[in-house]
């Protein structure tokens, strides 16, 4: 997970370096009597702090240490701009275990003392279960930036939409809108809401544990997470935007009709049908969304990544059940017309599929990019 661990022991030099081969600090090659890796805590305590800076890598075992000892590690880290965590069970743990960045006390073994200067108490004494909860810390961050990320996105995608649209106006000056308010709010509660819930509950990814550790820097809305929103937002808005506009203008003829916003008649029948396409491709849009949330980089589109949606039951559901609602949604007669305002679509259907076959290709060569550029 690109943590270092560094064992701090009261044992002798030669059994601190065996346990440590053993258990894969340093490696079973070194030798513990010539190694830097390992040092008796004499000559760590004796080395000034400009010395200990100066060396390329501090020590991974420092044997028959101090109290102090530990704190001086400690510091020394913090020297280097790094992140430091602390285990340990006795009352002479205690200072180090203030002064790291996190303290964890061993439950089971552990002083009153030392719980009560940690941060975390460990309460089955087992380092593995660190390991454990580091893994699981890092699938629930990622799964929130995965949520936010859906979520946000397609609200920026229908705010773009709904603004850009305020140019359109018709013979009398009103503004024609390219979705109806029951729509907006239909589309966020079925479209966009259990899709972001079901990325919260995804599984940790492959690379979960092989990835570095953020920075202190970079909380959940890094630059990327930033970068990402507005991208996909803006993508999902010129598509929808633009399958609205084409209709609209191009396969009717323009017509912004009379208080179509307010009711159906013939003359908004051209309105209405783009309305349709606008609702289908933008709900298209954030439901395939959903499968690109899944990693903030890797492809979301290939067939290794497909084949393991089912695994995670409520973004497959959401995604299933919510392209089997559009369809009632466009083509019921009276639900379509007076409660959401857009009428049955035919043709249309086509550049709907085009702006979802675009969207997919764009949002991936968008991640290659990413991939190549970014760290």
């Amino acid at each position: 997970a690109g943590i270092r661990v560094h064992m701090l022991t009261g044992d002798h030099p030669a059994t601190a370096a065996a346990i440590a081969k053993e258990v894969a600090i340093i490696p079973k090659d070194v030798d513990a009597k010539t190694s830097p890796m390992v040092m008796s805590a004499e000559r760590f305590d004796a080395m000034t702090d400009e010395e200990i800076d100066a060396l390329e890598e501090l020590p991974r075992v420092v044997a028959r240490c101090s109290p102090n000892t530990k704190v001086k590690m400690i510091a020394a880290l913090h020297r280097r701009k790094l992140f430091a965590t602390m285990t340990g069970d006795g009352v002479n743990d205690s200072p180090s275990l203030k002064a790291a960045n996190v303290g964890i006390a061993m439950g089971e073994s552990g002083s009153d003392v030392a719980k009560q200067a940690a941060d975390i108490v460990l309460t089955d004494d087992n380092f593995a279960t660190i390991v454990e909860a580091i893994a699981e810390g890092r699938r629930m961050f990622f799964n929130i930036q995965k949520f936010v990320q859906h979520l946000m996105s397609g609200n920026i995608a229908t705010i773009l939409v709904l603004v850009v649209a305020l140019a359109y106006k018709d013979d009398q000056g009103n503004a024609v809108f390219p979705m109806s308010a029951a729509a907006i709010l239909f589309m966020n509660l079925c479209y966009s809401s259990p899709p972001a819930m079901g990325l919260g509950l995804e599984p940790a990814s492959e690379t979960n544990m092989k990835e570095p550790p953020r920075t202190s820097k970079q909380g959940l809305f890094m630059f990327e997470v930033l970068l990402d929103l507005f991208f996909y937002g803006f993508a999902m808005a010129a598509l929808s935007f633009g399958a609205f506009s084409i209709v609209l203008f191009v396969f009717n003829d323009g017509n912004l009709g009379y208080q179509c916003n307010a009711r159906y008649s013939d003359v908004c029948l051209g309105v209405y049908r783009s309305r349709a396409t606008c609702y289908a491709t933008l709900t298209l849009l954030i439901l395939a969304h959903a499968i690109n949330c899944r990693s903030i980089r890797q492809p979301g589109w290939t067939w290794k990544n497909l084949k393991t949606v089912h695994h995670n039951k409520t973004l497959y559901l959401s995604i299933v059940l919510g392209v089997m609602i559009l369809f009632p949604i466009i083509y019921v007669p009276g639900l379509n017309t007076n409660v959401f305002k857009h009428a049955s679509l035919t043709y249309e259907w086509g550049l709907v599929f085009a702006a979802l076959f675009t969207y997919i290709i764009v949002v991936e060569l968008y991640k290659f990019i990413k991939r190549k550029t970014m760290k």
